[in-house]
């Protein structure tokens, strides 16, 4: 993770107002050479100053779109900025209002162990094709690993569209794999697995600090989903307990969750969906219907601001906040523009040719194929 140091005066003892018109004025001077994305997951005192809001697979494919901006000030983490890069153009520069907003999904797999992850379980697989899916909370360089694998990168909201591609034949347009190694996520293929048929015993788990992963031959043949140890520390926080609470304490609630939360969760709950997909069902929810939300809290608070005729709760009762995401604040956000207004380039961040080749060739497969609208139905 990268670090970036304290802004320091004046933004250390600016009000809200004062960061508000600066940020405001600078937005109307630069006018259509600033593009600002917001992630659902980011406050709603960054998010006001948006043009576009949305998840990972909205935002990446928006920030392709953006031919007239010169800049693309991203209010999200890391690894989307560097997607946002990779899908514009050569003259157009991305910023990070705050290098320090990682993700520690992302972190969790790197190049080398992936690699090292893909040398081994195909020694173990007794010949049979293996194509890795690598999810978008991750780094270039393992997305380069993954478009160099004939692989592709997905999203909670098409994860099963690129599963499914990935299985099928490549004679019918599919990579041909006869097996998937999914990183760095654990929970997200296991619950679509699930959804498409799959059982838990179809799913095994590699983990890199073992030889092998700790995974034998007989375990990695009998299995079809090769599943990287790694999760959200976010949606790791949700439990079947929260669940019982809340069906406790509001008779007749609906429970919907992020696919990311742990197995036992996702079967718990009524339903499970991307952050696309649990805001469309709370949008076009009954009023006076009843939902208790498994996700990032920023989205869950936006929601029961937005809907307020129906009741919307946070699953757990304590906040299970994205804490680097949380690191873009107003003042960042100012210094960021302040900057740019200045004729300086600050937080640029950008993915070296050689990564960015391999790793578009990922990124493109899970831009073009289509997710599904609607949450999955788990009850």
């Amino acid at each position: 993770m990268l670090f970036q140091e304290p802004l320091g005066e004046p933004y250390e003892s600016m009000t809200f107002d004062q960061l508000d018109e600066r940020i405001r004025a600078h937005k109307a001077r630069l006018g259509d050479r600033l593009v600002i994305l917001g992630h659902h997951y980011q406050q709603d005192d960054v998010i006001r100053y948006a043009d576009f809001t949305g998840d990972s697979l909205r935002l990446a494919r928006l920030a392709g779109q953006q031919h007239k901006a010169r800049y693309i000030v991203f209010c999200g983490v890391h690894f989307m900025a560097e997607s946002a890069d990779m899908l514009t153009g050569d003259d157009q520069i991305v910023i990070l209002p705050d290098l320090s907003a990682g993700c520690s999904m992302a972190d969790m797999t790197d190049a080398t162990d992936l690699q090292t992850c893909l040398d081994e379980v195909a020694a173990l697989a007794g010949g049979a094709r293996i194509v890795p899916i690598t999810y978008v909370n991750s780094t270039a360089a393992v997305k380069a690993v993954t478009g160099r694998a004939g692989g592709a990168c997905c999203t909670s909201g098409n994860c099963r569209t690129v599963l499914e591609w990935a299985l099928r034949s490549e004679a019918d347009g599919g990579a041909g794999a006869q097996k998937i190694l999914a990183a760095p996520d654990q929970h997200l293929v296991r619950a679509t697995a699930l959804d498409m048929g799959y059982g838990l015993d179809d799913c095994v788990v590699y983990r890199p600090t073992e030889l092998n992963g700790g995974l034998t031959a007989e375990q990695v043949q009998a299995a079809t989903f090769i599943l990287w140890e790694g999760y959200c520390s976010v949606h790791q926080e949700f439990t079947v307990e929260q669940i019982a609470h809340r069906r406790r304490q509001y008779p007749g609630i609906q429970v919907i969750v992020h696919p990311e939360c742990p197995i036992d969760v996702v079967q718990a709950a009524d339903l499970h969906g991307s952050t696309e997909q649990i805001i469309r069902t709370i949008a076009e929810a009954a009023p006076g219907s009843k939902w208790a939300v498994g996700t990032e809290v920023n989205l869950v608070n936006r929601l029961a601001n937005r809907h307020t005729d129906r009741l919307v709760v946070n699953l757990a009762d304590h906040h299970c906040l994205c804490s680097t995401m949380y690191r873009i604040d107003p003042a960042h956000l100012c210094w960021a523009l302040d900057n740019l207004v200045e004729g300086r380039v600050v937080n640029r961040v950008t993915v070296a040719p050689d990564i960015k080749a391999d790793a578009l060739i990922a990124l493109d497969r899970m831009v073009n194929l289509q997710g599904v609208t609607a949450a999955t139905r788990t009850r």
